[in-house]
Protein backbone atom coordinates (compact mmCIF):
# COMPACT_ATOMS: atom_id res chain seq x y z
CA UNK A 1 0.00 0.00 0.00
CA UNK A 2 1.52 3.20 -1.36
CA UNK A 3 0.12 5.15 2.66
CA UNK A 4 -0.72 3.85 5.58
CA UNK A 5 -2.61 6.28 7.71
CA UNK A 6 -0.43 7.45 10.90
CA UNK A 7 -3.77 6.23 12.88
CA UNK A 8 -1.51 5.59 16.27
CA UNK A 9 -0.10 8.48 16.45
CA UNK A 10 -3.25 10.35 15.53
CA UNK A 11 -5.13 8.96 18.49
CA UNK A 12 -2.13 9.50 20.93
CA UNK A 13 -2.93 13.13 19.95
CA UNK A 14 -6.67 13.14 20.24
CA UNK A 15 -5.95 11.37 23.58
CA UNK A 16 -3.76 13.08 25.29
CA UNK A 17 -2.67 16.19 23.96
CA UNK A 18 -6.58 17.55 22.50
CA UNK A 19 -7.95 15.41 25.04
CA UNK A 20 -10.93 14.50 23.72
CA UNK A 21 -12.59 13.06 26.64
CA UNK A 22 -12.78 16.87 27.74
CA UNK A 23 -14.12 17.50 24.44
CA UNK A 24 -16.70 14.81 24.60
CA UNK A 25 -18.19 16.12 27.58
CA UNK A 26 -19.11 19.14 25.68
CA UNK A 27 -22.92 19.54 24.66
CA UNK A 28 -23.47 18.02 21.49
CA UNK A 29 -19.98 15.88 21.42
CA UNK A 30 -21.48 13.03 23.96
CA UNK A 31 -21.01 10.47 21.75
CA UNK A 32 -17.88 11.46 20.12
CA UNK A 33 -15.30 9.57 22.93
CA UNK A 34 -11.85 7.79 22.10
CA UNK A 35 -13.64 4.62 21.32
CA UNK A 36 -15.93 6.91 18.24
CA UNK A 37 -12.57 8.86 17.38
CA UNK A 38 -11.22 5.05 16.86
CA UNK A 39 -13.67 3.47 14.79
CA UNK A 40 -13.97 6.75 12.10
CA UNK A 41 -10.11 7.27 12.01
CA UNK A 42 -9.91 3.53 11.08
CA UNK A 43 -12.69 3.52 8.43
CA UNK A 44 -11.26 6.58 7.11
CA UNK A 45 -7.75 4.61 7.10
CA UNK A 46 -9.44 1.46 4.50
CA UNK A 47 -11.37 4.52 2.46
CA UNK A 48 -7.85 6.57 1.85
CA UNK A 49 -5.32 4.11 1.70
CA UNK A 50 -7.24 1.68 -0.73
CA UNK A 51 -9.07 3.70 -2.75
CA UNK A 52 -7.85 7.26 -2.68
CA UNK A 53 -4.06 7.11 -2.56
CA UNK A 54 -4.12 4.86 -5.82
CA UNK A 55 -5.22 7.46 -7.37
CA UNK A 56 -2.50 10.31 -6.57
CA UNK A 57 0.13 9.26 -9.01
CA UNK A 58 -2.37 8.81 -12.51
CA UNK A 59 -3.60 12.47 -11.07
CA UNK A 60 -0.33 13.81 -11.05
CA UNK A 61 0.44 12.29 -14.69
CA UNK A 62 -3.22 12.17 -16.09
CA UNK A 63 -4.26 15.48 -14.42
CA UNK A 64 -8.11 17.02 -15.54
CA UNK A 65 -8.67 18.42 -18.69
CA UNK A 66 -10.81 21.04 -20.21
CA UNK A 67 -12.60 21.01 -23.75
CA UNK A 68 -15.40 23.40 -25.12
CA UNK A 69 -16.20 24.43 -21.23
CA UNK A 70 -16.39 21.40 -20.17
CA UNK A 71 -13.51 19.99 -17.15
CA UNK A 72 -13.24 16.12 -16.75
CA UNK A 73 -11.92 14.81 -13.52
CA UNK A 74 -8.89 12.35 -13.91
CA UNK A 75 -10.20 8.66 -14.99
CA UNK A 76 -11.31 6.66 -10.88
CA UNK A 77 -11.76 10.31 -9.11
CA UNK A 78 -15.32 10.71 -9.95
CA UNK A 79 -15.99 7.04 -8.89
CA UNK A 80 -13.51 7.71 -5.20
CA UNK A 81 -15.44 11.27 -4.55
CA UNK A 82 -18.68 8.90 -5.11
CA UNK A 83 -17.16 6.82 -2.52
CA UNK A 84 -16.31 9.33 -0.45
CA UNK A 85 -20.08 11.48 -0.57
CA UNK A 86 -21.88 8.12 0.00
CA UNK A 87 -19.63 7.25 3.20
CA UNK A 88 -20.56 10.34 4.89
CA UNK A 89 -17.49 12.14 4.74
CA UNK A 90 -18.00 15.14 3.47
CA UNK A 91 -20.62 16.03 6.63
CA UNK A 92 -18.20 14.83 9.45
CA UNK A 93 -17.49 17.67 10.89
CA UNK A 94 -21.57 19.48 9.93
CA UNK A 95 -24.43 19.63 11.80
CA UNK A 96 -26.88 17.22 12.14
CA UNK A 97 -29.42 19.48 11.04
CA UNK A 98 -28.18 19.68 7.31
CA UNK A 99 -27.50 16.23 7.42
CA UNK A 100 -24.19 16.01 8.93
CA UNK A 101 -22.63 13.55 11.51
CA UNK A 102 -21.99 16.48 13.65
CA UNK A 103 -18.81 15.09 14.98
CA UNK A 104 -15.74 17.52 16.89
CA UNK A 105 -12.82 18.97 14.47
CA UNK A 106 -10.60 17.05 16.87
CA UNK A 107 -11.85 14.55 14.87
CA UNK A 108 -12.46 15.16 12.11
CA UNK A 109 -9.06 17.31 11.25
CA UNK A 110 -7.28 13.81 11.46
CA UNK A 111 -9.45 12.36 9.00
CA UNK A 112 -8.71 15.99 6.70
CA UNK A 113 -5.16 15.05 6.89
CA UNK A 114 -5.42 11.04 5.59
CA UNK A 115 -7.56 12.65 2.60
CA UNK A 116 -4.79 14.75 2.16
CA UNK A 117 -1.77 12.40 2.24
CA UNK A 118 -3.93 9.96 0.40
CA UNK A 119 -4.32 12.33 -2.52
CA UNK A 120 -4.04 16.25 -1.90
CA UNK A 121 -6.01 17.18 -5.48
CA UNK A 122 -8.58 15.14 -4.91
CA UNK A 123 -8.74 16.44 -1.10
CA UNK A 124 -8.83 19.90 -2.49
CA UNK A 125 -12.64 19.67 -3.58
CA UNK A 126 -14.01 18.89 0.10
CA UNK A 127 -11.96 21.21 1.26
CA UNK A 128 -13.50 24.19 -0.29
CA UNK A 129 -16.77 22.75 0.20
CA UNK A 130 -16.18 22.89 4.13
CA UNK A 131 -15.54 26.45 3.34
CA UNK A 132 -18.59 27.01 1.40
CA UNK A 133 -20.83 25.15 4.45
CA UNK A 134 -18.83 27.66 6.96
CA UNK A 135 -20.08 30.60 5.58
CA UNK A 136 -23.47 29.46 4.52
CA UNK A 137 -24.34 28.64 8.20
CA UNK A 138 -22.83 31.81 9.85
CA UNK A 139 -24.24 34.07 7.32
CA UNK A 140 -26.94 32.68 4.87
CA UNK A 141 -30.17 33.15 4.64
CA UNK A 142 -32.75 30.41 6.39
CA UNK A 143 -34.01 30.19 2.69
CA UNK A 144 -30.13 29.71 0.89
CA UNK A 145 -29.54 27.52 3.63
CA UNK A 146 -32.71 24.96 2.90
CA UNK A 147 -31.56 24.83 -0.83
CA UNK A 148 -28.11 24.68 -0.44
CA UNK A 149 -27.08 22.88 3.07
CA UNK A 150 -28.17 19.69 2.91
CA UNK A 151 -26.88 18.93 -0.79
CA UNK A 152 -23.09 20.43 0.21
CA UNK A 153 -23.09 18.39 3.43
CA UNK A 154 -24.29 15.56 1.54
CA UNK A 155 -21.37 15.56 -0.99
CA UNK A 156 -23.45 15.41 -3.38
CA UNK A 157 -22.72 19.58 -4.80
CA UNK A 158 -19.66 20.77 -4.22
CA UNK A 159 -18.68 24.47 -3.23
CA UNK A 160 -15.87 26.83 -4.51
CA UNK A 161 -14.39 30.35 -3.40
CA UNK A 162 -14.19 32.94 -5.88
CA UNK A 163 -11.74 35.85 -4.73
CA UNK A 164 -8.90 36.09 -6.85
CA UNK A 165 -9.07 38.22 -10.50
CA UNK A 166 -6.33 39.06 -12.43
CA UNK A 167 -5.69 42.45 -11.14
CA UNK A 168 -6.66 41.22 -7.59
CA UNK A 169 -4.58 38.55 -6.21
CA UNK A 170 -4.48 39.23 -2.22
CA UNK A 171 -5.28 42.75 -2.28
CA UNK A 172 -9.10 41.99 -1.96
CA UNK A 173 -9.87 45.88 -2.30
CA UNK A 174 -9.00 45.58 -5.98
CA UNK A 175 -12.11 43.28 -6.79
CA UNK A 176 -13.50 44.44 -9.67
CA UNK A 177 -16.46 41.87 -10.56
CA UNK A 178 -19.94 43.58 -10.04
CA UNK A 179 -23.19 42.59 -8.92
CA UNK A 180 -26.79 44.33 -10.13
CA UNK A 181 -29.69 44.37 -8.07
CA UNK A 182 -32.75 43.08 -9.85
CA UNK A 183 -36.22 43.87 -8.76
CA UNK A 184 -36.94 39.98 -7.88
CA UNK A 185 -34.49 40.35 -5.16
CA UNK A 186 -31.39 38.87 -7.49
CA UNK A 187 -28.42 40.38 -8.75
CA UNK A 188 -26.77 39.69 -12.05
CA UNK A 189 -22.96 38.97 -11.59
CA UNK A 190 -20.78 40.23 -14.17
CA UNK A 191 -16.46 40.03 -14.30
CA UNK A 192 -13.81 37.01 -14.22
CA UNK A 193 -12.44 35.25 -11.42
CA UNK A 194 -8.78 32.76 -11.50
CA UNK A 195 -7.39 30.57 -9.70
CA UNK A 196 -10.48 28.85 -8.75
CA UNK A 197 -9.84 25.71 -7.22
CA UNK A 198 -12.50 22.35 -8.56
CA UNK A 199 -14.35 25.40 -10.25
CA UNK A 200 -15.18 23.28 -12.80
CA UNK A 201 -15.91 19.34 -13.17
CA UNK A 202 -17.86 16.48 -13.50
CA UNK A 203 -17.67 14.91 -10.19
CA UNK A 204 -20.83 16.51 -8.62
CA UNK A 205 -24.07 17.49 -10.23
CA UNK A 206 -24.09 20.72 -8.90
CA UNK A 207 -21.06 23.30 -7.92
CA UNK A 208 -22.21 26.21 -5.92
CA UNK A 209 -19.74 29.04 -6.44
CA UNK A 210 -19.19 31.88 -3.47
CA UNK A 211 -18.44 35.15 -4.90
CA UNK A 212 -17.01 38.48 -3.71
CA UNK A 213 -18.52 41.16 -5.77
CA UNK A 214 -19.50 45.31 -5.62
CA UNK A 215 -23.15 46.07 -5.68
CA UNK A 216 -23.21 49.25 -8.03
CA UNK A 217 -22.68 52.66 -5.60
CA UNK A 218 -20.56 50.42 -2.82
CA UNK A 219 -17.73 52.26 -1.25
CA UNK A 220 -14.47 51.99 -2.56
CA UNK A 221 -12.00 49.02 -0.96
CA UNK A 222 -12.81 46.36 0.83
CA UNK A 223 -15.79 48.00 2.83
CA UNK A 224 -17.53 47.81 -0.60
CA UNK A 225 -17.44 44.10 -1.51
CA UNK A 226 -20.42 41.50 -0.75
CA UNK A 227 -20.51 37.91 -0.92
CA UNK A 228 -23.15 36.27 -3.34
CA UNK A 229 -24.26 32.47 -4.41
CA UNK A 230 -23.81 31.44 -8.21
CA UNK A 231 -24.77 28.05 -8.54
CA UNK A 232 -23.46 26.44 -11.74
CA UNK A 233 -27.07 25.12 -12.44
CA UNK A 234 -30.16 27.09 -10.90
CA UNK A 235 -32.37 25.25 -8.38
CA UNK A 236 -36.06 24.76 -8.73
CA UNK A 237 -38.32 25.61 -6.42
CA UNK A 238 -38.77 21.50 -6.27
CA UNK A 239 -34.92 20.91 -5.29
CA UNK A 240 -34.16 19.69 -8.81
CA UNK A 241 -31.79 21.32 -11.06
CA UNK A 242 -32.42 23.40 -13.53
CA UNK A 243 -30.97 25.72 -16.29
CA UNK A 244 -27.39 26.21 -16.73
CA UNK A 245 -26.17 29.48 -15.02
CA UNK A 246 -24.19 32.51 -16.73
CA UNK A 247 -20.87 31.35 -15.43
CA UNK A 248 -18.53 29.54 -17.73
CA UNK A 249 -15.27 27.99 -17.29
CA UNK A 250 -13.05 29.43 -20.27
CA UNK A 251 -9.71 27.88 -19.23
CA UNK A 252 -7.89 25.28 -16.79
CA UNK A 253 -4.22 26.38 -15.42
CA UNK A 254 -1.25 24.09 -16.01
CA UNK A 255 0.61 23.96 -13.18
CA UNK A 256 3.50 22.50 -11.32
CA UNK A 257 1.76 20.48 -8.72
CA UNK A 258 -1.28 19.14 -7.67
CA UNK A 259 -1.91 18.63 -11.06
CA UNK A 260 -5.20 16.79 -10.98
CA UNK A 261 -6.82 19.62 -9.21
CA UNK A 262 -8.84 21.74 -11.69
CA UNK A 263 -7.32 25.45 -11.31
CA UNK A 264 -10.10 26.89 -13.34
CA UNK A 265 -10.55 30.60 -15.05
CA UNK A 266 -14.36 31.60 -14.24
CA UNK A 267 -16.61 33.92 -16.87
CA UNK A 268 -19.34 35.15 -14.98
CA UNK A 269 -21.97 37.33 -17.16
CA UNK A 270 -20.82 36.76 -20.53
CA UNK A 271 -24.78 36.07 -21.66
CA UNK A 272 -26.67 38.37 -19.91
CA UNK A 273 -25.39 38.10 -16.04
CA UNK A 274 -25.24 35.47 -13.82
CA UNK A 275 -28.09 35.20 -11.27
CA UNK A 276 -26.50 35.52 -7.29
CA UNK A 277 -28.07 35.48 -4.17
CA UNK A 278 -27.00 37.75 -1.79
CA UNK A 279 -25.50 35.97 0.96
CA UNK A 280 -25.92 38.59 4.68
CA UNK A 281 -25.81 42.27 4.17
CA UNK A 282 -24.30 44.36 1.06
CA UNK A 283 -20.44 45.39 1.61
CA UNK A 284 -20.46 42.72 4.70
CA UNK A 285 -18.76 40.55 1.73
CA UNK A 286 -15.08 39.96 3.32
CA UNK A 287 -16.06 39.51 6.93
CA UNK A 288 -18.07 36.42 5.56
CA UNK A 289 -15.34 35.31 3.19
CA UNK A 290 -12.92 35.26 6.11
CA UNK A 291 -14.77 32.62 7.83
CA UNK A 292 -13.98 30.86 4.68
CA UNK A 293 -10.49 31.51 4.73
CA UNK A 294 -10.41 30.39 8.02
CA UNK A 295 -11.61 27.27 7.27
CA UNK A 296 -9.27 26.62 4.76
CA UNK A 297 -6.20 28.22 6.81
CA UNK A 298 -6.13 25.74 9.00
CA UNK A 299 -7.34 22.89 6.36
CA UNK A 300 -4.37 24.16 4.41
CA UNK A 301 -1.81 23.58 7.72
CA UNK A 302 -3.03 19.98 7.93
CA UNK A 303 -2.09 19.63 3.95
CA UNK A 304 1.22 20.50 4.77
CA UNK A 305 1.46 18.09 8.06
CA UNK A 306 -0.42 15.49 5.55
CA UNK A 307 2.66 15.83 2.24
CA UNK A 308 4.94 15.35 4.72
CA UNK A 309 3.79 12.58 6.12
CA UNK A 310 3.70 10.55 2.96
CA UNK A 311 6.52 12.06 1.87
CA UNK A 312 8.24 10.54 4.79
CA UNK A 313 6.50 7.22 4.38
CA UNK A 314 8.02 7.24 1.06
CA UNK A 315 11.41 8.06 2.25
CA UNK A 316 11.73 5.20 5.21
CA UNK A 317 10.72 2.69 2.77
CA UNK A 318 13.32 3.74 0.11
CA UNK A 319 15.86 4.39 2.76
CA UNK A 320 15.19 0.66 4.24
CA UNK A 321 15.33 -0.87 0.54
CA UNK A 322 18.34 1.32 -1.15
CA UNK A 323 21.69 -0.38 -0.53
CA UNK A 324 24.29 1.75 -0.97
CA UNK A 325 28.01 1.83 0.49
CA UNK A 326 29.20 0.47 4.34
CA UNK A 327 28.00 2.14 6.97
CA UNK A 328 30.74 4.78 8.93
CA UNK A 329 30.68 2.32 12.24
CA UNK A 330 31.57 -0.70 10.43
CA UNK A 331 28.75 -2.19 11.80
CA UNK A 332 28.16 -4.20 8.37
CA UNK A 333 30.97 -6.29 6.98
CA UNK A 334 29.79 -4.55 3.35
CA UNK A 335 27.45 -2.38 1.48
CA UNK A 336 23.94 -2.37 3.16
CA UNK A 337 20.45 -0.50 3.15
CA UNK A 338 20.86 3.50 3.48
CA UNK A 339 19.00 4.00 6.68
CA UNK A 340 22.48 2.93 8.18
CA UNK A 341 24.11 6.22 8.01
CA UNK A 342 24.14 8.62 10.39
CA UNK A 343 23.06 11.71 7.54
CA UNK A 344 20.06 9.20 6.38
CA UNK A 345 19.06 8.92 9.96
CA UNK A 346 19.18 12.68 10.65
CA UNK A 347 17.23 13.55 7.36
CA UNK A 348 14.53 10.83 8.47
CA UNK A 349 14.33 12.18 12.17
CA UNK A 350 14.00 15.65 10.98
CA UNK A 351 10.92 14.90 8.71
CA UNK A 352 9.52 12.57 11.03
CA UNK A 353 9.93 15.45 14.20
CA UNK A 354 8.54 18.26 11.85
CA UNK A 355 5.82 16.01 10.92
CA UNK A 356 4.86 15.12 14.58
CA UNK A 357 5.27 18.22 15.87
CA UNK A 358 3.06 20.42 13.88
CA UNK A 359 -0.02 17.09 13.68
CA UNK A 360 0.47 18.01 17.82
CA UNK A 361 -0.23 21.58 16.96
CA UNK A 362 -2.95 21.10 14.98
CA UNK A 363 -4.92 18.61 17.15
CA UNK A 364 -4.21 20.98 20.33
CA UNK A 365 -5.76 23.51 18.29
CA UNK A 366 -8.75 21.68 16.67
CA UNK A 367 -9.37 20.85 20.38
CA UNK A 368 -9.32 24.37 21.26
CA UNK A 369 -11.78 25.51 18.22
CA UNK A 370 -14.45 22.91 19.82
CA UNK A 371 -14.24 24.14 23.43
CA UNK A 372 -14.49 28.15 21.63
CA UNK A 373 -17.79 26.47 19.63
CA UNK A 374 -19.06 24.34 21.98
CA UNK A 375 -18.05 24.76 26.02
CA UNK A 376 -21.21 25.59 28.05
CA UNK A 377 -18.58 28.32 29.68
CA UNK A 378 -18.64 31.43 28.46
CA UNK A 379 -15.18 32.83 29.75
CA UNK A 380 -13.59 29.76 28.49
CA UNK A 381 -15.07 29.79 24.79
CA UNK A 382 -13.46 32.90 24.74
CA UNK A 383 -10.10 32.03 25.64
CA UNK A 384 -10.43 28.72 23.45
CA UNK A 385 -11.14 30.41 20.64
CA UNK A 386 -8.08 33.60 21.64
CA UNK A 387 -5.86 30.21 21.58
CA UNK A 388 -7.72 28.75 17.96
CA UNK A 389 -7.22 32.30 16.31
CA UNK A 390 -3.74 32.62 17.68
CA UNK A 391 -2.86 29.35 16.27
CA UNK A 392 -4.84 29.32 12.67
CA UNK A 393 -1.54 31.27 11.11
CA UNK A 394 0.90 28.92 12.31
CA UNK A 395 -0.69 25.83 12.05
CA UNK A 396 -0.96 27.21 8.11
CA UNK A 397 2.30 29.28 8.02
CA UNK A 398 4.50 26.59 9.95
CA UNK A 399 3.10 23.48 9.14
CA UNK A 400 3.04 24.19 5.16
CA UNK A 401 6.76 26.07 5.23
CA UNK A 402 8.05 22.64 7.08
CA UNK A 403 6.31 20.36 4.57
CA UNK A 404 8.90 21.86 1.76
CA UNK A 405 11.56 21.41 3.96
CA UNK A 406 10.57 17.98 4.70
CA UNK A 407 9.73 16.72 0.78
CA UNK A 408 12.94 18.07 -0.39
CA UNK A 409 14.37 15.99 2.30
CA UNK A 410 12.54 13.56 0.60
CA UNK A 411 13.47 13.95 -2.68
CA UNK A 412 17.18 14.06 -0.82
CA UNK A 413 16.68 10.90 1.09
CA UNK A 414 16.03 9.15 -2.81
CA UNK A 415 19.23 10.70 -4.12
CA UNK A 416 19.72 10.95 -8.05
CA UNK A 417 16.14 8.77 -8.09
CA UNK A 418 14.39 11.36 -6.25
CA UNK A 419 14.78 13.76 -9.20
CA UNK A 420 13.23 11.19 -11.24
CA UNK A 421 9.40 11.49 -11.83
CA UNK A 422 9.09 7.84 -11.33
CA UNK A 423 9.60 7.45 -7.80
CA UNK A 424 7.28 9.86 -6.70
CA UNK A 425 9.48 11.82 -4.39
CA UNK A 426 8.80 14.32 -6.77
CA UNK A 427 5.32 14.71 -6.98
CA UNK A 428 5.58 15.26 -2.83
CA UNK A 429 7.84 18.53 -3.21
CA UNK A 430 6.07 19.89 -6.42
CA UNK A 431 2.66 19.35 -4.42
CA UNK A 432 4.09 21.25 -1.34
CA UNK A 433 4.69 24.38 -3.14
CA UNK A 434 1.40 25.76 -3.11
CA UNK A 435 0.62 25.29 0.40
CA UNK A 436 2.67 28.47 1.50
CA UNK A 437 0.80 30.61 -1.17
CA UNK A 438 -2.83 30.28 -1.48
CA UNK A 439 -4.99 31.01 1.52
CA UNK A 440 -3.21 33.28 2.25
CA UNK A 441 0.72 33.61 1.48
CA UNK A 442 3.04 32.95 4.60
CA UNK A 443 3.70 36.19 4.83
CA UNK A 444 0.42 37.48 5.04
CA UNK A 445 -0.09 34.45 7.62
CA UNK A 446 2.77 36.25 9.52
CA UNK A 447 0.90 40.17 9.15
CA UNK A 448 -2.24 38.07 10.64
CA UNK A 449 0.02 37.67 13.51
CA UNK A 450 1.65 40.48 13.87
CA UNK A 451 -0.97 42.78 13.70
CA UNK A 452 -4.66 41.03 14.55
CA UNK A 453 -3.05 38.85 17.04
CA UNK A 454 0.55 40.22 18.66
CA UNK A 455 0.16 44.26 18.68
CA UNK A 456 -3.64 45.30 19.03
CA UNK A 457 -3.38 43.43 22.75
CA UNK A 458 0.04 43.83 23.71
CA UNK A 459 0.66 40.08 23.04
CA UNK A 460 -1.64 39.08 25.58
CA UNK A 461 -2.69 35.70 23.91
CA UNK A 462 1.16 34.58 23.31
CA UNK A 463 2.44 35.84 26.83
CA UNK A 464 -0.43 33.49 28.44
CA UNK A 465 0.67 30.53 25.94
CA UNK A 466 4.01 30.83 27.36
CA UNK A 467 2.52 31.08 30.63
CA UNK A 468 1.07 27.48 29.57
CA UNK A 469 4.73 26.37 28.45
CA UNK A 470 6.52 27.32 31.63
CA UNK A 471 4.14 25.17 33.15
CA UNK A 472 4.95 22.38 31.14
CA UNK A 473 8.64 23.07 31.91
CA UNK A 474 8.43 22.23 35.28
CA UNK A 475 6.84 19.37 34.65
CA UNK A 476 9.55 18.09 32.63
CA UNK A 477 12.09 19.11 35.29
CA UNK A 478 9.84 17.23 37.84
CA UNK A 479 10.06 13.79 36.00
CA UNK A 480 14.20 14.24 35.95
CA UNK A 481 14.79 11.89 33.20
CA UNK A 482 17.74 12.57 30.84
CA UNK A 483 15.02 13.22 28.38
CA UNK A 484 12.94 15.28 30.20
CA UNK A 485 15.48 17.65 31.57
CA UNK A 486 17.35 18.06 27.94
CA UNK A 487 13.67 19.23 26.64
CA UNK A 488 13.04 21.29 29.01
CA UNK A 489 16.33 23.29 28.84
CA UNK A 490 15.56 23.89 25.14
CA UNK A 491 12.12 24.67 25.76
CA UNK A 492 12.97 27.29 28.23
CA UNK A 493 15.23 28.93 26.27
CA UNK A 494 12.89 28.77 22.97
CA UNK A 495 9.72 30.47 24.94
CA UNK A 496 12.71 33.19 26.29
CA UNK A 497 13.16 33.81 22.99
CA UNK A 498 9.38 34.10 21.84
CA UNK A 499 8.81 36.04 24.85
CA UNK A 500 11.46 38.63 23.49
CA UNK A 501 10.10 38.91 20.05
CA UNK A 502 6.63 39.15 21.32
CA UNK A 503 7.68 42.44 23.41
CA UNK A 504 9.84 43.41 20.29
CA UNK A 505 6.87 43.07 18.27
CA UNK A 506 3.44 45.10 20.94
CA UNK A 507 6.06 47.54 21.10
CA UNK A 508 7.07 48.96 17.70
CA UNK A 509 4.63 48.16 15.50
CA UNK A 510 2.82 51.40 15.60
CA UNK A 511 6.39 53.24 15.97
CA UNK A 512 8.49 51.16 13.40
CA UNK A 513 6.40 49.44 11.87
CA UNK A 514 9.20 48.71 8.86
CA UNK A 515 11.19 47.09 11.88
CA UNK A 516 8.10 44.76 12.76
CA UNK A 517 7.11 43.46 9.50
CA UNK A 518 10.88 43.01 8.43
CA UNK A 519 10.87 40.05 10.83
CA UNK A 520 6.92 39.26 10.67
CA UNK A 521 7.48 35.78 9.04
CA UNK A 522 10.53 34.70 11.31
CA UNK A 523 8.25 35.61 13.88
CA UNK A 524 5.82 33.27 12.61
CA UNK A 525 8.26 30.35 12.38
CA UNK A 526 9.57 30.94 15.66
CA UNK A 527 5.89 30.81 17.26
CA UNK A 528 5.20 28.14 14.93
CA UNK A 529 8.76 26.50 16.16
CA UNK A 530 8.10 27.02 19.56
CA UNK A 531 4.48 25.83 19.89
CA UNK A 532 4.92 22.56 18.77
CA UNK A 533 7.90 22.19 20.31
CA UNK A 534 5.54 22.37 23.01
CA UNK A 535 3.32 19.90 22.48
CA UNK A 536 5.88 17.11 21.65
CA UNK A 537 7.34 18.01 25.42
CA UNK A 538 3.48 17.52 26.62
CA UNK A 539 3.98 13.93 24.79
CA UNK A 540 7.29 13.23 25.64
CA UNK A 541 5.84 13.55 29.38
CA UNK A 542 3.15 11.11 28.69
CA UNK A 543 4.73 8.27 26.83
CA UNK A 544 7.45 8.48 29.59
CA UNK A 545 4.42 7.34 31.75
CA UNK A 546 3.05 5.25 29.03
CA UNK A 547 6.84 3.24 29.31
CA UNK A 548 6.74 3.09 33.01
CA UNK A 549 2.94 1.35 32.74
CA UNK A 550 4.60 -0.84 29.75
CA UNK A 551 2.00 0.59 27.68
CA UNK A 552 2.57 0.10 24.19
CA UNK A 553 6.49 1.03 25.48
CA UNK A 554 7.91 0.69 21.55
CA UNK A 555 5.92 3.06 20.15
CA UNK A 556 6.33 5.81 23.55
CA UNK A 557 9.92 4.96 22.89
CA UNK A 558 9.84 5.93 19.66
CA UNK A 559 7.85 8.92 20.89
CA UNK A 560 10.33 10.23 23.33
CA UNK A 561 13.29 10.23 21.09
CA UNK A 562 11.25 11.88 18.35
CA UNK A 563 10.26 14.92 20.85
CA UNK A 564 14.07 14.76 21.90
CA UNK A 565 15.53 15.35 18.52
CA UNK A 566 12.62 18.16 17.88
CA UNK A 567 14.00 20.06 20.82
CA UNK A 568 18.17 19.25 20.06
CA UNK A 569 18.09 20.05 16.30
CA UNK A 570 14.47 22.37 15.62
CA UNK A 571 13.65 24.14 18.70
CA UNK A 572 17.24 25.18 19.10
CA UNK A 573 16.99 27.84 15.78
CA UNK A 574 14.83 29.89 17.93
CA UNK A 575 17.28 31.87 19.48
CA UNK A 576 18.71 32.84 15.78
CA UNK A 577 15.59 33.76 14.86
CA UNK A 578 15.15 35.56 17.46
CA UNK A 579 18.19 37.84 17.36
CA UNK A 580 17.60 37.89 13.63
CA UNK A 581 14.54 39.81 14.45
CA UNK A 582 14.86 42.04 17.55
CA UNK A 583 18.62 43.17 16.30
CA UNK A 584 18.24 42.79 12.75
CA UNK A 585 15.43 44.56 11.12
CA UNK A 586 17.44 47.95 9.96
CA UNK A 587 19.82 45.56 7.08
CA UNK A 588 16.61 44.24 5.56
CA UNK A 589 15.37 47.48 4.57
CA UNK A 590 18.69 49.48 4.33
CA UNK A 591 19.65 48.57 0.35
CA UNK A 592 18.69 51.28 -1.84
CA UNK A 593 16.13 50.42 -3.99
CA UNK A 594 18.38 51.07 -7.41
CA UNK A 595 20.98 48.84 -5.80
CA UNK A 596 19.00 45.79 -6.16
Amino acid sequence: MSYTAPVKDMMFNIQHLANLEQVAQMPGFEDAGLETAQAVLEECAKLTGGVIAPLNVEGDRNPSSWKDGVVTATPGFKEAYKQFAEGGWQGLQHPADWGGQGLPKTIGAACGEMVNSANMSFALCPLLTDGAIAALLTAGSDELKTIYLEKLVSGEWTGTMNLTEPQAGSDLAAVRTRAEPQPDGTYKVFGTKIFITWGEHNMADNIVHLVLARVQGAPEGVKGISLFVCPKFMVKPDGSLGDRNDVHCVSIEHKMGIKASPTAVLQFGDHGGAVGYLVGQENRGLEYMFIMMNAARYGVGVQGIAIAERAYQKAVTFAKDRVQSRPVDGSLPSSGPIIHHPDVKRMLMTMRAYTEGCRAMASTAAAAYDAAHHHPDAETRKQNQAFYEYLVPLVKGYSTEMSLEVTSLGVQVHGGMGFIEETGAAQYYRDAKILTIYEGTTAIQANDLVGRKTSRDGGQTPKAICAQIETTEAALTASGSADALAVAKRLKAARLALLDVVAFVAGNTKASPNAVFAGSVPYLMLAGNVVAGWQMARALLVAQDMVAKGDDVPFAKAKIVTARFYADHILTKAAGLRDSIVEGSDCVTAMALEAF
